[in-house]
C-alpha cells in the first residue's frame, strides 16, 4: 500500500477539528467587541492593549522570560540515570532558570526518576492505551455530544475534587495549581489574557468527571500520535504495550505527516490539553498565542526536549517561545501555598467576562 493512501491528516487540509471549528473563533471574536462597545467607554484598542506590561502593545514583552524553562531529570528510570544524564547534556534547548516571582530550585520539578509509584503506574497505562484508534475515537465522542453546560468559575471548583496523577510536584487539587499558576503570571505584570490562562489551562481535566476512562485519557504529557514515539517521552519504555509501536507506518518517524507539516496538521495524544483547547477556540476571544499555551503546555518532548523540530513550520517556531515562557509559570509556581478561593473570586470572574462571551460554556 503506497503512503499517500495511508495518510489520514493531511497538511493542506489541516487537522481534523481545525476542519469543523475553523470560523466559529471569528464569530465570538465578534461578539466580544460587541459587547465591550456596549458596556465600556473605552476604545477597542484601549482593550486590545490592556497587557498589563507597561508596554501598550498588547503582546505582554514586558515578560522577558520567554526561553525554555528548567533542566530537571527527564529520564524516569531509576536504572538508567547515567544514560539520562547523557541525554541531558546534547539538548540544544537553552536552559531556563525560574525569574521574576519564582524563585525556586528547577531541579526539584519533574524528578521522574524518584517519583511515586502511582506516577509510574499513570504512565504505563496512558502509553499503553493511546493509541491511533483510541485518539480517532475521542474527537468523535467530543464533537457529537455536550457533557455539561456551566460557568468557567464552576468548572474551576468542580477541579477541587481532583488531584492529577500524572505530576510528581504536587499533592494540591486543580483548582490549587490553576491559582496558583494565575497568581504567579498575575504578580509577574503578564498581559490579563496569560492571566486566564494561566486560570483555565488545565481546566481540560473536568473531562475526568464525564466520559473519560481513566486519568490516563485526561492527564499527562502529550506526544504525536501517527508517527514514531520519540525517546524523549517520559518513561518512553512503556510503548511497548501499544501497538501503535510496532505499526508499519505509525511507528515509523514521520508516520502519517511531512516533514514540516506544522503542529496544527499533528494529532496529539487526547487529553486535558486538546480538550480545553477545542472548548477555548470555539467559545472564547483569546489569541492564537493563548490557544498554544493551552494546547501544548503539557508537551514536554516538544517544548522542553526539542523533540518532533522535522514537523514544525515557521508558526510553530513562533509559538514555541510563547509556550516556553508560559511553562515557566506552570511548572515553578507549585508549592504548598494555597490561595483563598472566594478572596480572588472576583478578580477572575471579571476576567472570565472579558474573554468568554457566554456565561455558560458548553463542556
Amino acid at each position: 500500500m503506497s503512503n499517500s493512501r495511508t495518510k489520514v491528516i493531511r497538511t493542506h487540509e489541516g487537522h481534523l477539528l481545525e476542519l469543523m471549528d475553523e470560523n466559529v473563533q471569528s464569530v465570538n471574536a465578534l461578539k466580544s467587541k460587541l459587547t465591550r462597545n456596549h458596556d465600556r467607554d473605552d476604545s477597542r484598542d484601549d482593550n486590545d492593549n490592556d497587557d498589563g506590561d507597561g508596554d501598550g502593545d498588547g503582546d505582554g514583552d514586558g515578560d522577558s522570560d520567554s526561553d525554555s524553562d528548567g533542566d530537571g531529570d527527564r529520564d524516569g528510570d531509576s536504572d538508567n540515570d547515567q544514560e539520562h544524564v547523557v541525554k541531558k547534556a546534547k539538548r540544544q534547548l537553552a536552559v531556563q532558570t525560574p525569574t521574576g516571582t519564582l524563585q525556586v530550585n528547577s531541579d526539584d520539578f519533574r524528578q521522574y526518576h524518584q517519583a511515586k509509584s502511582r506516577v509510574r503506574d499513570f504512565y504505563r497505562e496512558q502509553h499503553e492505551k493511546q493509541t491511533m484508534a483510541f485518539n480517532l475515537q475521542a474527537r468523535v465522542n467530543f464533537k457529537t455530544k455536550t457533557r455539561a453546560k456551566m460557568t468557567i468559575w464552576d468548572a474551576l471548583c468542580k477541579l477541587s475534587m481532583l488531584i492529577d496523577d500524572s505530576d510528581p510536584d504536587t499533592e494540591l487539587s486543580q483548582i490549587d495549581h490553576a491559582l496558583q499558576t494565575a497568581e504567579a503570571i498575575r504578580a509577574d505584570g503578564n498581559p490579563r489574557w496569560m492571566q486566564l490562562v494561566g486560570l483555565i489551562h488545565d481546566l481540560g481535566k473536568i473531562l475526568y468527571f464525564f466520559d473519560s476512562e481513566g486519568q490516563w485519557d485526561v492527564v499527562g504529557d502529550t506526544f504525536p500520535i501517527g508517527c514514531k514515539f520519540t525517546d524523549q517521552i517520559i518513561f518512553q519504555e512503556f510503548f511497548k504495550g501499544n501497538p501503535d509501536d510496532s505499526h508499519p507506518i505509525y511507528s515509523t518517524e514521520l508516520g502519517i505527516y511531512e516533514r514540516g507539516c506544522g503542529l496544527s496538521s499533528v494529532m496529539l495524544s487526547w487529553g486535558h490539553d486538546e480538550y480545553m483547547y477545542y472548548i477555548a477556540k470555539g467559545q472564547s476571544t483569546l489569541n492564537e498565542r493563548a490557544l498554544a499555551m493551552i494546547r501544548y503546555h503539557s508537551f514536554y518532548p516538544w517544548h522542553r526536549e526539542g523533540a518532533y523540530r522535522y514537523l514544525m513550520n515557521d508558526k510553530d517556531f513562533e509559538m514555541l517561545k510563547e509556550v516556553q515562557a508560559f511553562n515557566k509559570y506552570d511548572l515553578y509556581s507549585k508549592s504548598l501555598k494555597r490561595y483563598g478561593i472566594k478572596e480572588l473570586e472576583p478578580y477572575y470572574l471579571e476576567l472570565i467576562d472579558e474573554f468568554f462571551p457566554a456565561k455558560y460554556v458548553e463542556f
